[in-house]
């Protein structure tokens, strides 16, 4: 691992593979991710989808001479897959690249009874962590975010996964209309005794051509003010700081060492190779930086992937000062910050240089940046404001 001038490690920035699995049981009003409702899916065509699109990305040479530091299957639910696809998925990576001794190799999961009993098959297909969408542990409250499962199903899901797999984590929604910061107390304590080395904790966000962007729109659903939204949030660092689980990025908490490895290579601007409907790539070509995105409805990425081996929709150049912007957006969600060899190794700019003390000065004298020899920080009053911010310092 490399030391900076100062003898800090640096951290990696790793190589990660994402696979979309864009079903679902029924669309979450909340949501606004790549998802899809079917009444059927055929597991063995989509199965030879994605080793197709795979072998061919691979031919093309992504990733040669990179060593795979993650795989995530991402969705939708990719729960719902049969294992056996996510274990021909993982040995096909394997025959096409090194994998990390510590690959992490993530499955998200719904909490549903028939797919929390399947995730022993999953650890025998080669799943060694699970991120299981619980988001409450209340009936009223799953009620009113579309979930599926009730709060026993959660429960029973966490003890399987714990038993299962030897990291998990889970998510919870919060500032919910008319949440009280005594019934978040509540729910994090309960939360608390069920966790691993990982949360994932998301205020609730209205996104556009959502149920609850509609509701918005008819005045049946009110979101939170934007006060109380930050006034819980604080909240939430407060007792999670206290229960040594501090967030190591706006909206996610680990233990030392259990940070999400895959989601790091995102934040701490990595390669990522995607398979699947909709999903996104940022690959380092010899020509420089290209993002990728795949085309977004299912059936008409399988078609073209059958018909001419990948399913991308479009492929563009990353310009440094993009790219740069991206490291900037992304890195400065994390407690770490952006340090300037990563910086550098992303961009191929200097970041004392991107990011000139004259333009920062009045941020740090804010309290809402640190600059330190060897990188640029966000306080945690910072990132509580991070949009405010990033407007500030890439004007």
């Amino acid at each position: 691992m490399p030391v900076s001038a100062e003898g800090t490690t640096v951290p990696p920035r790793g190589f990660g593979l994402y696979v979309h699995w864009p079903f679902c049981v029924s669309k979450c009003p909340y949501c606004d991710f790549n998802s899809h409702v079917r009444e059927r899916v055929d597991a063995l065509r989509w199965q030879k989808a994605y080793l197709t699109e795979m072998a061919q990305h691979a031919a093309t040479g992504v990733g040669r001479g990179e060593t795979i530091t993650s795989v995530f299957f991402g969705g939708g639910t990719p729960s719902l897959m049969p294992p056996e696809t996510a274990a021909a998925i993982l040995e096909a990576a394997r025959g096409h690249w090194a994998f990390a001794d510590d690959v992490e190799i993530t499955l998200e999961a719904n909490p549903n009874s028939a797919e929390a009993g399947k995730f022993a098959a999953f650890a025998a297909a080669g799943i060694n962590r699970l991120s299981i969408g619980v988001q409450s542990f209340d009936a009223a409250v799953l009620k009113f975010l579309g979930r599926a499962h009730d709060a026993g199903e959660a429960r029973r899901a966490i003890a399987a996964a714990a038993k299962a797999v030897p990291r998990y984590s889970f998510d919870l929604i919060y500032a919910r209309p008319e949440q009280t910061a005594e019934s978040w107390r509540a729910e994090l304590s309960d939360a608390l005794s069920l966790a691993g080395d990982h949360l994932s904790l998301y205020t609730l966000t209205i996104e556009p051509n959502t149920g609850f962007a509609g509701a918005v729109a008819r005045g049946v659903l009110q979101p939170m003010p934007s006060d109380d939204q930050a006034a819980l949030y604080d909240l939430t660092q407060e007792i999670l700081d206290q229960a040594g689980l501090p967030a190591y990025e706006i909206s996610n908490h680990a233990k030392p060492g259990g940070e999400s490895r895959h989601n790091l290579v995102y934040w701490r601007s990595g390669q990522y190779l995607g398979l699947g409907p909709g999903a996104h790539m940022r690959l380092q070509q010899p020509d420089g930086w290209r993002a990728l995105q795949n085309r977004r409805k299912p059936e008409t990425w399988l078609e073209q992937v059958e018909r001419d081996g990948d399913g991308r929709e479009s492929e563009t150049p990353v310009s440094s000062t993009e790219r740069a912007e991206e490291a900037l957006m992304m890195g400065l969600r994390l407690r770490e910050g952006v340090y300037a060899r990563n910086f550098h190794a992303a961009t191929g700019l200097d970041l004392d240089t991107f990011v000139p003390a004259a333009r920062s000065a009045p941020l740090e004298a804010a309290g809402l940046l640190v600059r330190m020899p060897d990188r640029i920080v966000a306080t945690a009053e910072g990132r509580a404001v991070l949009d405010g911010l990033l407007a500030k310092l890439l004007t």
